[in-house]
Parts: structure tokens; C-alpha cells; sequence
């Protein structure tokens, strides 16, 4: 089952002489339970896809269905909303709200939907992550890796169709950074989480189950590493 498909997509940012394509007639799909890894030198329209695949920046032209919803028919309520219930957006530097707990960080999307908070799962995501004896503290009282955890536990909390990581371990050091990967890949393979990784590290990439070469703007490969 495909639970994401993307359909002939476009962005083109300015216009006339100084237009610039930075997507370029991009179609590709994944399905439920895949991880997929997008790499691709800076500049060749990575970031971009990611922002078209997050709902965060509407296409020039094409579709992007999440779970068969067409992303961009939504009007700008209806997409906040989706976004917040069915993409988890995973950043390079965190993007956390200081002046919340931990517990009101990983919570918010299911705060901000008025939804009550499933205690034992809430429970189970904690201590996967390491963080439940970091519940009360703010995120400068965290290290790098800890507010790491933090974001995932945030972007997992709703149970969303698709996860999105956009160089995750891009502020991390080493050790780190395979800790990180490690507990993405365990919530790709025990809980069927689809995953998408944004990352210029060739090590990370090959731990996926498929890699997609972006240059300029197009697919230049998409290969299948574990079928």
C-alpha cells in the first residue's frame, strides 16, 4: 500500500529571467512501512521536496497524497491541522518550544487537538527514548542528543502517516548521531513507522531500505537496497 505518492511535482521560485526551478517534474511513491533515504548534493532541491512532502511550502505544480489525502486541495486551516495529525516533522535543531517540559513538548500536537493523552502509550514512547526521568526539565537544561529524543517522541506521539527527518544527527556529534538512527530505525521496523530521511551522510542513507538521488532539481537514481 502506497502511503505516500508524489505526482509530477514542481516548485519554481521568482519569475522571468531569474526564475529558479528548484523542483523539476519530481514522481515517486512509498509505501507504508518503508524507509526511504533522499540524498543529494546542497542546492539540488532536497530541502525543497522535504518542504513540499511536510505540507510546509505549497508546490508551483504536481500533487503530494499522504494516506490518499491530496495535501494541497486543503485550505490552509484544513492543512495545519493534517499536518499536525498525519506528518512528523523531525529538525535539525530540534525546534522545541523552551519554555515547555518535556512532557509538554512530546504532548503538544495532542494538546493543540484538544485530544487526551494516551497514558501507557505516552509511557511506552518515553521510555523507549531514555527521557523518563526528564520529564519536568526545560530543553536548555538538556544536551543535544536528549533534545533529539525529545523531537521524535513529539513527531510520533499522533501516530502519523508519514515521518519526516531533515539531517537528524546533522547537530550531533558521532556517538550520538548512531543513537539517534538506531531508535529510528526501531520505530521503523517494531511499530511499521514510515521514515524519511533528508541527510548528505552516505553512511546514514545505506542503512535505508531505498535511496533517492535528488540533482538539480530531478530524481538522478532511486535504488532499492533492501527489498
Amino acid at each position: 500500500m502506497d502511503i505516500l505518492k508524489i505526482e509530477n511535482l514542481s516548485k519554481i521560485y521568482g519569475k522571468g529571467e531569474t526564475a529558479v526551478k528548484a523542483l523539476d517534474d519530481v514522481s515517486f511513491s512509498i509505501k507504508k512501512g518503508e524507509f526511504v533515504a533522499i540524498i543529494g548534493p546542497s542546492g539540488s532541491g532536497k530541502s525543497t521536496l522535504l518542504h513540499m512532502l511536510g505540507g510546509v511550502d505549497r508546490p508551483t505544480r504536481g500533487k503530494v497524497l499522504v494516506d490518499n489525502t491530496d495535501i494541497y486541495q486543503l485550505n490552509e486551516t484544513q492543512l495545519a491541522i493534517f499536518r499536525r495529525r498525519q506528518i512528523g516533522l523531525i529538525y535539525q535543531f530540534y525546534n522545541l518550544i523552551p519554555v515547555l517540559t518535556v512532557e509538554e513538548n512530546i504532548t503538544l500536537p495532542l494538546l493543540l487537538d484538544e485530544h487526551k493523552v494516551d497514558k501507557k502509550q505516552f509511557k511506552e514512547v518515553v521510555n523507549i527514548l531514555n527521557l523518563q526521568n526528564r520529564l519536568t526539565h526545560l530543553p536548555n537544561q538538556l544536551s543535544g542528543g536528549q533534545q533529539q529524543r525529545v523531537s521524535i517522541g513529539r513527531a510520533l506521539i499522533s501516530h502519523p502517516a508519514i515521518m519526516l527527518a531533515d539531517e537528524p544527527t546533522g547537530n550531533l556529534d558521532s556517538k550520538n548521531s548512531s543513537e539517534i538512527i538506531d531508535l529510528l530505525k526501531m520505530f521503523n521496523k517494531t511499530f511499521n513507522q514510515t521514515l524519511i530521511v533528508i541527510t548528505h551522510d552516505e553512511r546514514i542513507a545505506l542503512q535505508a531500505d531505498r535511496v533517492i538521488t535528488i540533482e538539480d532539481g530531478r530524481i538522478a537514481n532511486d535504488e532499492v537496497i533492501r527489498p
